[in-house]
Parts: structure tokens; C-alpha cells; sequence
């Protein structure tokens, strides 16, 4: 088990002397994901009224992802790509990220709401916003990605959120539940996101702008491809509350940090033997953050 990050406190990755807000609980309105009806808890497990049941892992996590709808036998990130993930995130390099995702999350948010991080990875922007959310907030939250890796990462690091492993083709959450959801450089399915949504919820999506890594992508690559013009079309089921960039620049000092940033990437796979070659060279590499976040409020039912 990954030690770093655990202090004694009062409850699991709290750090001594944080003032860390008492109000995140466990989303628990979850669906079952074969046939849709409610989930309930019952000791150490989920059920539904008809019988399906999914264990909750020791580690504080549950397996909502049945195999008949896996596409592969270990879908998702690698347990290597989410240490390297850990490691990258939890030394602060996208901390403006997450400090911009906290502040639209927050923002115009009921007292007594719920967000799901539909592709969590390990944690880091949950975590990140379970820390700026006011002591008179409470926040229901719930961590779902398709990488058993990720979750347990995640589960280890806080106990707090609900984490499950799970598809956003098919989310494991009742309809109409959700007061936010987010998408972090991840794979949006906006049918699904719409019906967790309630009417008026938002989705906060983050991908990456057209100079992202940059400095990364020249020296892994031969050249660069022409930059796709943004996808303008509004997602069926919500209107635009408008997006803005974040963007700063990165200093990375030693090896290790430029390996995890190429490996947590897709950029890792897509670059030839002698690209990751050139980048495995590097002690030192300055890069250009570039994201766009885009909010969408869901409409309400026709």
C-alpha cells in the first residue's frame, strides 16, 4: 500500500493542522448497472431489489462496471500511468487547474449538492475541491472512472468521496441526481451526463487548448499536426455558460517529473521510440499550460 500523503488526523489524508471542511460526504444515489433500479447499502456490499450485488472493496471502493461491458480485460490507465499521475498532480503542477475548477464548481452551488468527477483518475481534482469547499457547504461527491488502478489510488487517499469503478457510457447514478459534473481531459458521453443532471445542474469540462505541452509535443513528434478547429456544436440537452483559459507556464526540474508528465499523457503511445528517447534525455523543460474549461447548464425537460 502507497504510504506518501498519510498523516495521523482524524480521518484518512488529512494532514495535521489542516483545516480541512467537515461537509463532503458519499454520494450514494447510484443505479445499478445492469438493469437501472436504485442501489442500496447493505453491510459491506450494493444491491438492488433484484439481486444484483457488488462488494465494496476493503479498500472503500466498488466495482460498478459489470464484464459484459468491459471492451478490454484491464480498461483504462495502467497502475504505472496512475502512479505517475499521483505523483505529477500531488506536487502541485496543475494547481491553478484545479483552483479554477473549484471556483466554477462552487460558484451559484445549493447549499446541499452533489458533484460526480465522471473520469477521476486518482483523486487530485476531487481532493482539490473537497479542500476549497466552504465549512457551511455540504457536498455530496462521488468519483467514478473505468480504471480499477485509478479508484483504488484514489479510495487510499481519501475516504470521504464515493468512489466506484464505472463507465460514462453507462454511469451507475439514478437520473436527475446530480447538481455538478465534471469532465477533466477526459471522454464525455453528454446523453448520460444529461440525465444525471438535474435541471439547472452544470457540467464542467476541461480539455486541452491548442498550445498545450507544446514545448513537449515539438520534441516528441517530427512536426506538429495542424490544430482541429473547436468543436462549436452545443451538447443536445444543455446551453453554454460561456468557458475561459487557463493558462500559465511550467517549470520541471529532473527526469522523473518530465517521465510522469509524458506518461500520465496519451502522448506516451502515440509518440515513436525515438521521440520518448529524446524527451528520456531531458533534465529540464519549461512547458506551456494550456486549457480550456467550458461550463453547460442542463436545460430543463421539454
Amino acid at each position: 500500500m502507497e504510504s506518501e500523503g498519510f498523516y495521523e488526523a482524524d480521518w484518512p489524508g488529512q494532514r495535521v493542522g489542516e483545516n480541512r471542511p467537515m461537509s463532503i460526504t458519499p454520494f450514494q444515489v447510484l443505479a445499478c448497472p445492469l438493469d437501472g433500479a436504485p442501489l442500496y447499502c447493505q453491510g459491506t456490499s450494493w444491491r438492488c431489489a433484484a439481486g444484483h450485488s457488488f462488494d465494496i472493496a476493503s479498500q472503500g471502493y466498488t466495482h460498478l462496471l459489470p464484464v459484459q461491458k468491459k471492451r478490454s480485460l484491464d480498461p483504462g490507465d495502467s497502475k504505472e500511468m496512475v502512479a505517475a499521475r499521483r505523483r505529477f498532480l500531488n506536487a502541485g503542477n496543475y494547481q491553478p487547474i484545479a483552483a479554477a475548477v473549484s471556483r466554477a464548481v462552487l460558484a451559484d452551488l445549493p447549499p446541499a449538492a452533489s458533484c460526480l468527477d465522471a473520469g477521476c483518475g486518482e483523486g487530485y481534482y476531487m481532493r482539490q475541491l473537497a479542500a476549497a469547499t466552504p465549512e457551511q457547504q455540504s457536498l455530496a461527491m462521488l468519483g467514478l472512472d473505468i480504471s480499477k488502478w485509478a479508484v483504488l489510488s484514489a479510495a487510499k487517499q481519501d475516504k470521504r468521496p464515493n468512489w466506484v469503478v464505472g463507465s460514462n457510457a453507462n454511469l451507475p447514478v439514478l437520473p436527475g441526481t446530480l447538481d455538478r459534473l465534471l469532465c477533466m481531459f477526459g471522454f464525455p458521453v453528454y446523453s448520460e451526463f444529461a440525465r444525471v443532471l438535474k435541471a439547472g445542474g452544470r457540467l464542467l469540462q476541461v480539455d486541452a487548448g491548442p498550445d498545450h505541452l507544446r514545448e513537449l509535443r515539438e520534441i516528441i513528434y517530427p512536426a506538429l499536426k495542424p490544430e482541429r478547429p473547436a468543436d462549436q456544436q452545443m451538447p443536445a440537452g444543455f446551453t453554454s455558460l460561456g468557458s475561459e483559459s487557463v493558462r500559465f507556464p511550467l517549470d520541471l526540474c529532473g527526469q522523473e517529473q518530465i517521465a510522469d508528465l509524458l506518461a500520465m499523457t496519451p502522448h506516451l503511445y502515440r509518440a515513436s521510440a525515438e521521440g520518448r528517447a529524446r524527451a528520456a534525455a531531458l533534465t529540464a523543460l519549461s512547458v506551456t499550460v494550456d486549457v480550456r474549461l467550458a461550463c453547460f447548464v442542463r436545460n430543463a425537460a421539454d
